[in-house]
């Protein structure tokens, strides 16, 4: 029969051994590259663990260990793509925008767990928040926004603003998460019906913007003719002027010359003009230079000798030729 005293010291030992396991077991934890923890002593947080290897602690139920992860989170709204397959939810993103419009709009929000302590204990489901506060800042800045911009070029404006009112949110909350990144993937009308009008409005307004560059090319393009012409007749102007000035400076450089032949021989030059002027204005007409007696009225026939001087010159060059 065994001894009361023996029992006693089996279960002693028992106790024992499974105490020193525990501390053993306890004592020590490891933290990957991917996590991070924080410390617990008696339920109270003391320190955050960031640092990958092996660290030691106060056996439990002294001190205990809570790992979250570093990596990067997807917050899929709208929709949830799991094993190839996506599935929607319209309910969620069915939205009016600030033009009144209705339109589907979904996003993905890029997180991270930046403060581990903050996450697990300021609130009891910090993931439901932060969906949460992606569908009131979505939603607000959609409200907000025209549905072209939605549905065009504003898409990257709508996520900018998006992102820094959902950052501004988390932080109020304080639950311990960044916001990295914010992506619509989808924004789109309601039905066929109503994505065919508007495909119809954007078509006629993009022909119309079409249009209106064409005539402005148009304009530009008679503008620089114009221009051009303008600088062509201009250039003329400058040259017809020049030249004019320049006759005009040979005309009075002539005329001081006639006047200063004038001032010494005025009979003699007031003849020479006279000859002059009718051999302009009569060109074909004989010339005569004639004397009057009283009786015989006698001439000189220049013409007749200034024709056969280029006959007698063209004989006399015949002769030296033979």
């Amino acid at each position: 029969m065994v001894s009361l005293k023996r029992i006693y010291t089996i279960t002693g030992l028992v106790l024992l051994i499974i105490i020193l396991g525990i501390t053993a077991l306890t004592t020590w934890y490891t933290v990957d590259e991917s996590d991070q923890a924080v410390i617990l002593t008696f339920g109270k947080v003391e320190e955050g663990i960031t640092e990958p290897g092996l660290h030691f602690k106060l056996p439990w139920p002294i001190q205990s260990v809570e790992k979250v992860s570093k990596e990067t989170f997807s917050l899929q709204f709208g929709f949830e793509e799991k094993d190839g397959k996506v599935k929607e939810f319209p309910a969620e993103t069915k939205m009016i925008t600030g033009d009144e419009n209705i339109v589907l709009a979904d996003l993905v929000v890029q997180w991270k767990i930046t403060d581990p302590e903050k996450y697990l204990y300021n609130a009891e489901n910090p993931t439901e928040i932060l969906h949460d506060a992606t569908s009131a800042s979505l939603r607000s800045i959609i409200g907000n926004s025209k549905i072209d911009d939605a549905l065009t070029s504003g898409k990257a404006k709508i996520e900018g603003d998006v992102r820094e009112l959902l950052t501004s949110l988390v932080d109020k909350y304080d639950i311990g998460v960044s916001i990295l990144a914010v992506k619509l993937q989808d924004v789109e009308l309601p039905n066929d019906e109503v994505r065919k009008a508007f495909t119809d409005v954007t078509d006629a307004r993009e022909t119309a913007n079409t249009k209106k560059n064409e005539a402005q090319k148009y304009k530009n393009q008679k503008m620089n003719e114009a221009e051009g012409e303008k600088k062509a007749l201009e250039s003329r102007a400058e040259g017809e002027k020049a030249a004019r000035l320049e006759r005009a400076r040979g005309d009075v450089a002539v005329f001081n010359k006639l006047y200063e032949e004038y001032k010494n021989n005025p009979d003699i030059t007031r003849e020479r003009l006279v000859i002059e002027t009718l051999e302009q204005v009569l060109p074909n007409a004989e010339i005569y230079i004639m004397n009057d007696d009283g009786n015989t009225m006698k001439y000189f026939p220049i013409r007749s000798l200034e024709k056969e001087q280029p006959k007698a010159a063209a004989s006399e060059g015949s002769d030296n030729n033979e």
